[in-house]
């Protein structure tokens, strides 16, 4: 296994330009390893930041980015017995959060960022933290899975319950959301999705959303959650925006509403009054992936509800630049990278 090259894009540095493929020797797994050769990796937009030193401004170099990978198991340590050589894996992005409480430092182990990333030939994952990827997806659907379908999932159905009925606002039409879209209407929830575009409106009302709206020429999508709620609000709301944003999504929000915390992609920091807070017993709650238990449990119900992942385009090995250059336009669909 040592004999053959591993082909992987490596960080020297910070920016498009430090990035770079580099080949090196096939790692060897360790007792309670498992030697994954990957087949696809999905981008997020956290991997973006990543690269341009906006998330993790103190990295190591040399370092390979990226953490949602799917792959076929070659090789096992010899304490391994979860798995098989064969057998189609994903790796969980928090390695060390298999289920329940997440640990004392959340992303202390954690794949692209604080470990090594997946875009290369042949990844090693903990054997405990894997899970077998979805029979009934494509090796390219599957790979789009460890966060953004994890953090939708664990949002909806693990930090909380969902109730057929309610009203669900979705922030977005990227990878979390549509996810969060797919699984909302599984689940008989009411989803409104909010967005820039009205094609991107179209196609989520497709998808099964029950109403849109356009926060550009509806500036005040807050008041027309409202109203289409008969002025009693949404009962939760996945926040995607963060800064003062909040503002509006506690607006938005109806008594004894939750405010799920996922995206910071306008600002790091939330800014809304307290008073109505308090008064409307908003329960907030900050939403970061999810544990191996809960993928498990989400790839069971992928598997039974015939959930199918939204791919936004595919790109080559040798074209990881423009990969992440194409999530900067905002793509409906997760962007995913092809290793083979």
């Amino acid at each position: 296994m040592c004999s053959q090259i591993n082909r992987s894009w490596q960080m020297s540095g910070f920016g498009l330009s430090r990035l770079s493929q580099a080949q090196g020797m096939v790692p060897e797994p360790g007792p309670h390893d498992l030697l994954v050769r990957t087949r696809a990796v999905s981008l997020n937009y956290k991997d973006k930041m990543i690269v341009d030193g906006v998330l993790i401004p103190d990295l190591i170099f040399p370092f390979v980015p990226t953490s949602d990978a799917v792959g076929e198991v070659v090789a096992v340590g010899d304490a391994v017995t979860r798995f098989r050589v064969g057998q189609r894996v994903l790796g969980q992005v928090i390695a060390d959060w298999p289920d329940g409480d997440a640990p004392p430092v959340l992303h202390k182990h954690t794949l692209g960022s604080s470990l090594p990333g997946t875009l290369s030939d042949h990844v090693i994952f903990g054997e405990d933290a894997a899970v077998l990827a979805p029979p009934s997806l494509s090796d390219i659907e599957a790979a789009t899975l460890p966060i953004a379908a994890l953090t939708a999932w664990f949002a909806l159905t693990e930090a909380t319950r969902p109730v057929a009925g309610q009203t669900l606002l979705i922030q977005g039409t990227g990878g979390v959301s549509l996810f969060a879209l797919q699984f909302a209407t599984a689940f008989g929830l009411r989803a409104i999705v909010t967005s820039s575009s009205d094609e991107k409106l179209e196609r989520a009302k497709e998808l099964g959303a029950w109403q849109g709206i356009n926060y550009r020429t509806q500036p005040a999508w807050d008041e027309v959650a409202r109203e289409l709620t008969n002025g009693l609000g949404v009962n939760h709301v996945l926040e995607m925006v963060g800064g003062d944003n909040a503002r509006r999504s506690l607006n938005a929000l109806a008594a004894d509403g939750r405010l799920s915390i996922i995206g910071l992609l306008g600002a790091t920091e939330l800014s809304f009054p307290i008073i109505p807070f308090m008064r409307n017993r908003i329960v907030v709650q900050g939403v970061s992936v999810g544990h191996r238990r809960a993928f498990e449990r989400m790839n069971q119900a992928i598997e039974a509800l015939n959930i199918k992942p939204v791919v936004g385009k595919v790109f080559g090995f040798d074209e990881v630049p423009q990969a992440l250059q194409h999530l900067e336009k905002g793509p409906f669909g997760k962007i995913v990278v092809t290793t083979t």
